[in-house]
């Protein structure tokens, strides 16, 4: 049997995500590409709005971030916490079915807390209600939907409000539905995704399973469960479902799924990317160590608090990170070097933000932060 080396991984990988060579889909340009890459994806990570569009920019190259933007507020893809108790961007047929199949373990997680905020299980009901009632024919700002919790008698304050919005968005009841300005806008979910897609639990988990191999791969049963937060009992069932759409691989760091066709694709010469802040290439992975040292892991997310800085990728590993800030008339960029990166490699980090310069519409400028002990010495 042919062993896959990690390098070939790195490259199945980033292929599998959309962000090298010839994208695999049949896209026609502008709303309907979105959803084709998210449907490909099976779910984006979409916490950070910036970055959820920015991962999508990326997958679309020459798609303007009003093509984009103007998918998600038309209800082409939508924001909601179907998984692992966060915000992922899904197939708004989809959406349904997802959170119900995933959402049970980060419900009763949150549940168990709610005694520290001062609420019930009766007061989480009687919210859900109030909010179907007031987003019933519109779409409300989170502030709107807050008054709507306290005028019926449920007090939004402190986390109270929150906690209460996210269970309604797990119970399948309401979803984020684009933004007003700078605001949040919501939704009830059964008006905002009308057409929902209905498969049984069964075909639910081979859905997630082929979706999931097909744009990760090749990846473990571990990757699976920690992308779900489903019970690896779970996995396996949906990864059995999913039958000849998944074949099993050796690579150098242990047995893998992967979909069979990306075994017969050709070779393909890996980009230069800057990618945003929370994309799969880093969240999608129990184990992320082909494409990320562990020993670089901190400089990505500091203090492990879940917040994934933006990287730049050469030749399939992560070698840097990002922090973009937006003027009137430019982008400017200070950079990050990880790795000891020689000049020429800088250079290269610094093209890849070219595309996001002309996603964003702005001229990208690139300051390179000087390391810590360089600094105590100067």
């Amino acid at each position: 049997m042919t062993v896959l080396t990690l390098a070939q991984v790195r490259a199945l990988r980033l292929r599998a995500l959309l962000l090298t060579g010839a994208r695999g889909l049949v896209l026609d340009g502008g709303a309907s590409a979105v959803a084709c890459v998210v449907e490909h994806l099976g779910a984006m990570q979409a916490q950070d709005v910036a970055s959820a569009r920015w991962s999508l920019g990326v997958r679309l190259p020459g798609t303007p971030q009003a093509e984009v933007v103007a998918a998600i507020d038309r209800g082409y893809v939508l924001r909601t916490w179907p998984m692992r108790g966060t915000i992922h961007l899904v197939p708004s047929r989809d959406a349904a079915w997802m959170t119900a199949l995933m959402s049970r373990r980060p419900r009763a997680a949150a549940a168990s807390r709610r005694a520290a905020l001062g609420l019930t299980d009766a007061d989480v009901a009687r919210g859900t209600e109030a909010l179907r009632e007031a987003l019933t024919g519109t779409r409300l700002t989170r502030a709107a939907c807050l008054a709507a919790l306290d005028e019926a008698g449920v007090s939004p304050a402190g986390q109270r409000g929150y906690h209460v919005i996210v269970d309604a968005a797990q119970s399948g009841a309401v979803c984020l539905a684009g933004e007003e300005g700078k605001e949040q806008l919501f939704a009830r979910l059964d008006e905002w995704a009308p057409d929902p897609a209905h498969p049984s639990r069964d075909e639910g988990l081979a859905t997630l399973a082929t979706r999931f191999v097909r744009s990760h791969g090749p990846v473990t049963e571990r990757d699976f469960a920690r992308w779900t937060g489903l019970p690896l009992r779970d996995c396996r069932a949906g990864i059995a479902g999913a039958e000849a759409s998944v074949e099993a691989v050796e690579t150098e760091a242990g047995p893998m799924l992967v979909a069979p066709a990306a075994l017969e694709e050709p070779a393909v010469d890996l980009e230069d990317l800057a990618l945003p802040g929370f994309d799969e290439l880093v969240l999608g992975y129990a184990d992320r160590s082909a494409q990320l040292d562990k020993a670089h892991e901190p400089s990505v997310v500091p203090g492990g608090n879940g917040v994934f800085r933006s990287t730049f990728v050469l030749d399939g590993r992560v070698v840097g990170t990002w922090r973009r800030t937006l003027r009137a008339h430019s982008v400017e960029v200070e950079a990050h070097d990880i790795v000891g990166l020689s000049r020429r490699d800088r250079q290269r980090c610094e093209r890849a933000l070219s595309p996001f310069g002309a996603f964003v519409g702005l001229p990208v400028t690139v300051t390179w932060a000087t390391p810590p002990r360089q600094r105590a010495r100067s």
